[in-house]
């Protein structure tokens, strides 16, 4: 028998092995143009809405597709549920971008500087993430492990310095005498501060699948 049909005959054996490390930074990668809508959105351009939400509808889609793909995976090159986790709160971020947009439309308030600071900080954060998941394989070694908690390191210290933006603006509110205005800003303020917060969490993710793959 050749080693061809070897091959092919050991393969009808093995399960399917989708690249689901790929898939997570398919998602990594439309979620990183659904934030840059945001901050398009926040500088002004109204289509930008648009946009973003059919960000939010592919990435669900990508999402989908992973789960599906980790349901028939043999092996992953990290953990299964570290990549699970990762996606889901992936998601989150662009829900939440997704839902402050919606809630500013609601209210009739438009983007002011202060949201599209805290945007761009949000599109930044989730860049480093994405660069993150580029670094997240089990078989890369420790180098590849050092970087990935890098990436997230830079991604929580977005968090930061968008943590004090919002202090900022929300400090700001006390001379506003429209109470309509200062209510609807400090929700929209809070949403974006929420949004950073998903950034955090998932950048703590990938520093618990590195630790954990050392």
């Amino acid at each position: 028998m050749t080693v061809g049909r070897v091959r092919r005959r050991i393969s009808w054996f093995l399960p399917e092995n989708p690249d689901v490390l790929g898939m997570l930074r398919r998602q990594g990668q439309v979620t990183i143009e659904g934030m840059d809508a945001l901050t398009s959105w926040a500088s002004g351009d109204e289509a930008a809405a648009d946009r973003l939400r059919e960000k939010e509808h592919e990435a669900d889609d990508v999402k989908r597709a992973l789960r599906v793909a980790l349901r028939i995976s043999f092996i992953t090159p990290i953990g299964a549920e570290d990549i699970y986790v990762l996606s889901e709160r992936l998601d989150a971020v662009l829900n939440g971008a997704k839902d402050a947009v919606r809630e500013s439309e609601v209210m009739s308030l438009p983007p002011d500087p202060a949201m599209t600071a805290m945007s761009a900080l949000l599109a930044e954060g989730v860049r480093h993430l994405v660069d993150a998941f580029g670094q997240l394989d089990a078989h890369g070694g420790e180098d590849n492990g050092q970087a990935a908690t890098t990436d997230a390191d830079e991604a929580i210290k977005t968090g930061r310095q968008l943590e004090r933006v919002y202090r900022k603006a929300m400090s700001s509110l006390v001379k506003e005498n429209d109470l309509r205005e200062v209510m609807g800003r400090r929700e929209l303020y809070r949403r974006f501060s929420r949004i950073s917060e998903d950034v955090a969490e998932v950048a703590e993710r990938v520093w618990y699948a590195s630790v954990k793959e050392a």
